[in-house]
Parts: structure tokens; C-alpha cells; sequence
């Protein structure tokens, strides 16, 4: 019992023990996401352990999870992992970490709290990366959308506090406090909203928490503005004018009306529809309700009506309307020939009616207008007697009256008076055109068919056997008979070389139709003969000019080149390429290309204006030298072309380009360079051999002569001599020059004299003295 009661109070004794350790706890305060190994406290310090114990007490942590650890040297509590406070602890305003301490000899128990501190590691999220809403145009300003919170996983004031909305006259922001405290966002509408002036809003709603710095957090709303039948139809003319032809097919679009709602969906789909137009107009013309297309449904004729005016309406799915008026002219065409009508008809006529005499009446009519209206006939519209009748050599005459307008082309009808009389020569031949216009492309065939002229002759027999003739023209008969003939029988004009457009575009030539009456008659036409362009000549580069090797006998010349700053921009112009063809028309349109460059993104060229230009700006990167090459074609078939080649120099100032110049001047002037250098060569040896000559010929002359003439000279009597005052053994013949001699005076013979040159002005009379020996 004793002992029972021993064991009882060493019971109670430890259980005392551990209840008052239970009450110790060792509280410790860290920030979250410290790394692994950072210093939480000393531990044993404050749990009361000294370094000399903590090998024998064995100082160990109890927890499951070993967020911390101790060491056993120091024991300094430090953190084991990285420790998230929001992963911990959610949402939680406070958030720790319990944990044991276990000493042993004797066994202690301590309890340990480690809080941790929320740092503002986390910003502000929206749970879409958009918001959209749908606002009615019609809305009245002050309506509130609630929009939706941003959530923040941190805690305290770094948590959410404001938001902020990116600034816009339509649209502001409102802050709520909801009964949880949380700050709700609404987006206000300030002012009324017009679908059709913008009808899509794109705004940036900003969380902002109070952490330091401040995290943010952002959400894109995008407000649609739904429609309302709030707009009508609009025409975009109030009249719509068209100009088409009689001979235009049904079902041929005539022109297209436009309208423009703007509303969207039924209410801005627009339906064309007529007016209250008359019943002809809707079987003459059809509009598609949906596209505006007016079209015809009928033939047009112009001479039954020539203009159409009527409206339409274009209609919405809300029932709202707009009109316009539609003016349709019809152009008229040469559809109707003109219509000869015989008034009256006398036959027979007697041969010998008076000249005058009245032989029919005609009447011509031409339902057209304009100049497809206007009739000229080969015949007046009296037909009446020209000569005397010979009713021997006919007894009957048939004379056809044609009738001819000036439209494009041309209509014409005819009518025959069949006369019974004589017939004489009394007509002479009619051409069917007073001038006529033919067209020959160049390059021609010789031989080929100009064109074929014909001319009527109202007698019959060889009175109305028609020959044609060259009568003369611009060039004169002589002149125009190389290039063209005409065959007699048939009118048929023939060329008799080939033509060229670029010497001669244009000529005309006369032709004289001649009947086989006696006497003949005869009458002439005009024929105009223009040469047509072809493309037998290539563009000529006019600048920049060909430079060596660039074009088949081109002169060595240096090829031409520009000079750029490399701090030209883009659109910066370089140079324009000039060029020129000796063609007409389109073929001689011509088109730039650029086909080659040192650096192809650098430069462009103008298509028609070839004008150089640089396409981007120019970097310090690129090439200082630039070899352009560009193509100019025409617009031929086949198209011709030529090539002209540029040399661009990327430099500030020409000074600064000098040295790139010199080295491609140095370059292109390589062989005149080798050729000067061989021609001052030959000139220096051709110089050495005349003075070694000389040298050997002054040297052979003192050899032969003895003692230079100086030293004799020494005591020598010096005197002036004229060239036929020597001695007749002294020279031979008369000397043109007189010269200064020193010559030794011994008493019985004279010696040769020696040239001795007094001045310079006498050096060519002594090298003559000297060498004529």
C-alpha cells in the first residue's frame, strides 16, 4: 500500500510536471516564404537549455510535418521548407503553425507556435479575362451594371482594397460595401448611348490591394450597345441618273441604288421596291428587292421614248422609308436605215426632154436622230434630167438612189428608177464615200491590201464601166506611187513597200474613178491611209546612261551614280530613270521594275514614274556602295524592254564619298591607265636613245679634234668672223651665222677653228657648226 502510494504521488508529481510544461509555449513570428534554412529563433536558448546540456536532453521536434527543424549543435529552430501562408491557411485572417519540443533527461515538453506573416506575394484576380455586357441604346443615363470582385489571397491590408476604371464620358465606376464587407464594383452609366455612333465600348476595370508596393490585377469589359429602330433608310443620292442603250438586252443591269440604315439586324435590312410608277415602267425595268439592281425586263426604243423618270423606296424591317427618283436616258442607235419613198415617177421620158426636165420625185426619211438620222443620198431628191436623151445607145436606164446615214456604222438603203430612154453619158462615176480612211499596221507585207474603194456610175455599158486612178495626194502622184497603187478594175489600193510608223504616220492619196463614156467622166476621193504602231522599237535609257560593258557600243564612260545620306527615310528620292520609246500608244506606255540591287529592301521604284526612291530608312548595316539595275518595258506585244543601271553611294556629303568613288573611278580607269603608262615608257627610251646619240657624236668630234677647244683657246686671239669671210681652205661654203671663234695664231699656218658658243641664243648654230663637220 505504501508503495501504491508512492507510485500515486510520483504519478501525480510527473503529471504535474507535464501539465506545467504544457503551459509554456515558445511563440515565434515569421514572414511567409522564407527559403529553406532561414533562422527562426534560438529555440533552446529560450526553452532554457544551455549548449553543454543539449547533447545529453536531445532536443527534438514532434511534429508530423517538419515545416521546421532544430539543430543539435545550437539549437536554433530553422525553417525545413517553403512555407505558403494562402496554402496553409486560406483565407484565414490569422494563420501559425503548432508544433512539440521533446527534451529528455528529464522529459520536457514544450509548446511551440510559429506565426506566420502574410507578405503581398499575390495580386489582385478576376476569374475571366473579360467581362462583356449588353447595354440598350435606349438605357437612361445613371442605370448600374454590378460587375464582378476580384479575389486576393492575401490577408490583412494586403488583401483587395479599390479598383479603378480606365477613364471614358459614357461610363464611370461605383464602389459598394456589401453586408460582408467586401467592396462590390459597378459600372454607371453616365451619359445616353447612340448604337450607331459606337456601338462597341472596350474598358479596363484595375483591383488594386494595399500591399506595399501595390499589387493589380486587371479585367478587359466589353460593353456591346444593342440596337434600336431608331433610324430610317437613306438614300446615298436623292436622284440616280443613268445613260443606256437602245439595243441594250433584257435582263442588262442598269445601274444599282444604294441605301444605308444604320440600325443592325431586321432593322437595318433594307428593301427596294417602285414607287407608284406607271405599268410601262414596270414592264420595261425590274429592281431586286434585296441588292437595289435595277434591270432591264424589255427592248428599249428610243424612238418610242427616250428618257424614263420614276422613283423607288427603300424600306427597313421596322417599317421606316426613304425614296429616290431614278432618270433613265435612252441613247439612241443607228437601228433604223433610212426610207426612201417614190413620190413620183415619169416614165418614159423622151429623149428629147430638155435638159432639167423632172424625172422623179423621192422622198428619204430616217427615224434616228442626230447624226444617225442625217441621210445623204448619191442622188438629189429631184431626179431630173442632165443632157439631152439618146434613146440609140439605150433604150432604158436604171438609176439607183442610195440613201446613206451617218451613223457608226453606217445604214443605207437604195431604191431603183428604171427609165426607159436613150442613154448618153450624163453621170459620172460616185464614190460611196466622199473620204475615205484606211488603217495599215507598219512592217507590212509589200503588196498587202490597203483598203478597197468603190464608186457607182448610174449609165450603163461603158458609161458606167468604172477604172480607177491615182489622181494625187499629199505627196503628189510621183510621190505617193511608192507606197501605194490601186487596181484599176477592182479600186483595190495595194501597198508597194513596207511602212514605217515611226517615218511616215500618215498620207493621203486621191483616186479618180473614171467611166468608159466619151467623153469620160470622172470624179475623185480622198483616201487617208494611217500607218498603226507596232512594237519594233525597245526603250531607250536616256538617264542614267549605259555605262561600260552595259549596253552594246556604249562609250567608256563612268557609269553615273547618286549619292544618298544614311539618314534619308523611307520615301527618300535617289534618282529617276529616264527613258523613251520611239512607239506610239501603248507601245510606248512604259513600266519601271526593279529586277536587281544590292540590298533588294532598300529601294523601290516608281512604276510608271521611275522614280527611285528608298523603301525603308537607311541603316548604318547597309552596303556603302548600292548597285542598282532596273527594267523599263513597254506595253507591246510582245513588250520590249531595256535595262538601266544606278551606283548609289550611301554617304552623308560627297566628301565623304569621294573615297568610294575614287576606288570605282580608279577601277574603270585601270586600262587608260596601263595604256598612258606604256606611252610615257616609250617616249622616256625614245628621249635616252636621241641623247645617248648626241653624247656619242659630241664625243667622236672632241676625239677627232684633239684637246678640248677651251684649253687651246688659253692665249688664243679671239675674233668675230662672218661666214664668207673665211678662208677659202677654212670651210667650203658661206655660213648663215656668224660665231665668236678662238683659234691659236701661230705664225705660218692657221688651224681649224673650234665653235666656242658665246651665249645661249647661239647653242643651235653651233650643234649646226658641229654636225655639218
Amino acid at each position: 500500500q505504501q508503495q501504491r502510494r508512492e507510485a500515486a504521488a510520483a504519478g501525480a508529481v510527473l503529471l504535474c510536471l507535464c501539465c506545467r510544461a504544457a503551459a509554456e509555449r515558445v511563440r515565434y513570428s515569421i514572414p511567409e516564404e522564407l527559403g529553406r534554412g532561414s533562422l527562426v529563433g534560438p529555440l533552446a536558448r529560450d526553452l532554457g537549455l544551455s549548449a553543454d546540456e543539449l547533447p545529453a536532453r536531445k532536443l527534438r521536434l514532434s511534429e508530423e510535418k517538419q515545416y521546421f527543424t532544430v539543430n543539435e549543435e545550437n539549437g536554433n529552430l530553422y525553417v525545413n521548407e517553403r512555407l505558403d501562408r494562402e496554402e496553409m491557411c486560406g483565407e484565414s485572417a490569422t494563420c501559425s503553425v503548432s508544433f512539440e519540443a521533446l527534451v529528455h533527461n528529464p522529459l520536457n515538453i514544450f509548446h511551440v507556435q510559429v506565426a506566420l506573416e502574410d507578405v503581398n506575394d499575390n495580386s489582385p484576380t478576376f476569374s475571366k479575362a473579360s467581362l462583356d455586357l449588353e447595354i440598350g441604346e435606349l438605357i437612361p443615363p445613371g442605370a448600374r451594371f454590378p460587375l464582378e470582385m476580384a479575389r486576393d489571397e492575401d490577408a490583412g491590408s494586403n488583401s483587395l482594397l479599390t479598383y479603378q476604371l480606365t477613364s471614358n464620358p459614357s461610363f464611370s465606376l461605383a464602389l459598394n460595401e456589401n453586408p460582408g464587407g467586401k467592396i462590390q464594383p459597378e459600372l454607371v452609366l453616365e451619359r445616353g448611348l447612340d448604337r450607331e455612333k459606337q456601338s462597341f465600348f472596350e474598358l479596363v476595370l484595375m483591383a488594386v490591394d494595399g500591399g506595399d508596393p501595390a499589387r493589380s490585377g486587371t479585367v478587359q469589359i466589353r460593353v456591346n450597345v444593342t440596337d434600336a429602330n431608331d433610324n430610317s433608310p437613306v438614300f446615298s443620292k436623292r436622284v440616280y441618273e443613268a445613260r443606256v442603250s437602245e439595243k441594250m438586252p433584257a435582263g442588262s443591269l442598269v445601274l444599282r441604288v444604294v441605301a444605308t440604315d444604320a440600325d443592325t439586324g431586321s432593322n437595318g435590312r433594307v428593301y427596294y421596291s417602285f414607287g407608284n410608277v406607271r405599268d410601262g415602267v414596270r414592264s420595261l425595268f425590274t429592281v431586286d428587292s434585296d441588292s437595289g439592281e435595277i434591270m432591264t425586263a424589255g427592248p428599249l426604243d428610243f424612238e418610242e421614248k427616250n428618257k424614263y423618270i420614276f422613283g423607288l423606296e427603300a424600306k427597313d424591317g421596322g417599317g421606316l422609308t426613304d425614296h429616290c427618283e431614278v432618270q433613265i436616258d435612252i441613247m439612241d442607235e443607228n437601228d433604223n436605215a433610212p426610207e426612201i419613198t417614190i413620190l413620183s415617177l415619169s416614165s418614159p421620158v423622151p429623149e428629147d426632154a430638155p435638159t432639167g426636165t423632172v424625172v422623179a420625185l423621192l422622198k428619204v426619211r430616217d427615224r434616228d436622230s442626230g447624226e444617225n438620222g442625217q441621210v445623204s443620198c448619191e442622188l438629189s431628191g429631184e431626179v431630173v434630167t442632165a443632157s439631152a436623151l439618146d434613146r440609140e445607145q439605150a433604150s432604158e436606164h436604171r438609176v439607183t438612189v442610195v440613201a446613206r446615214d451617218r451613223g457608226r456604222p453606217a445604214l443605207w438603203s437604195s431604191t431603183e428608177l428604171v427609165l426607159e430612154v436613150s442613154d448618153v453619158n450624163d453621170n459620172a462615176p460616185v464614190f460611196e464615200e466622199a473620204a475615205y480612211s484606211a488603217y495599215v499596221a507598219e512592217n507590212n507585207a509589200a503588196g498587202a491590201l490597203v483598203l478597197r474603194v468603190q464608186a457607182r456610175d448610174a449609165d450603163a455599158g461603158a458609161n458606167g464601166r468604172v477604172s480607177y486612178w491615182l489622181a494625187g495626194g499629199s505627196a503628189g502622184a510621183a510621190g505617193a506611187a511608192p507606197l501605194v497603187s490601186v487596181e484599176a478594175r477592182s479600186g483595190a489600193l495595194y501597198a508597194q513597200r513596207s511602212l514605217d510608223y515611226e517615218q511616215c504616220r500618215e498620207f493621203a492619196v486621191e483616186v479618180r474613178a473614171q467611166d468608159g463614156g466619151s467623153p469620160a467622166r470622172s470624179s475623185t476621193a480622198t483616201v487617208r491611209v494611217f500607218v498603226l504602231d507596232r512594237n519594233d522599237n525597245a526603250p531607250r535609257v536616256l538617264w542614267p546612261a549605259a555605262g561600260p560593258g552595259e549596253a552594246p557600243g556604249a562609250a567608256s564612260a563612268p557609269a553615273p551614280f547618286e549619292v544618298v545620306p544614311r539618314s534619308a527615310e523611307a520615301g527618300y528620292l535617289v534618282a529617276k530613270v529616264v527613258a523613251v520609246d520611239a512607239d506610239a500608244g501603248r507601245n510606248a506606255w512604259l513600266s519601271y521594275e526593279l529586277v536587281q540591287a544590292t540590298e533588294p529592301a532598300l529601294f523601290r521604284v516608281g512604276l510608271h514614274s521611275g522614280e527611285v526612291r528608298t523603301a525603308r530608312a537607311v541603316s548604318e548595316r547597309d552596303a556603302a556602295k548600292q548597285r542598282l539595275v532596273a527594267v523599263v518595258k513597254d506595253h507591246g506585244q510582245p513588250a520590249l524592254s531595256a535595262t538601266a543601271t544606278l551606283h548609289v553611294v550611301l554617304a552623308e556629303s560627297l566628301q565623304e564619298a569621294l573615297p568610294e568613288l575614287s576606288e570605282r573611278a580608279a577601277g574603270a580607269d585601270a586600262p587608260a591607265a596601263e595604256l598612258q603608262f606604256y606611252l610615257v615608257l616609250a617616249l622616256a627610251l625614245l628621249s635616252a636613245l636621241f641623247l645617248l646619240s648626241v653624247a656619242l657624236a659630241v664625243l667622236a668630234r672632241l676625239r677627232r679634234a684633239g684637246p678640248p677647244a677651251v684649253l687651246r683657246c688659253l692665249g688664243a686671239q679671239r675674233f668675230s668672223v662672218a661666214g664668207a669671210a673665211f678662208p677659202a681652205d677654212f670651210c667650203e661654203g658661206t655660213l648663215p651665222y656668224s660665231y665668236n671663234l678662238c683659234v691659236a695664231a701661230p705664225a705660218r699656218a692657221v688651224p681649224r677653228p673650234q665653235p666656242v658658243i658665246d651665249d645661249a641664243r647661239s647653242l643651235p648654230s653651233f650643234l649646226f657648226f658641229l654636225f655639218s663637220g
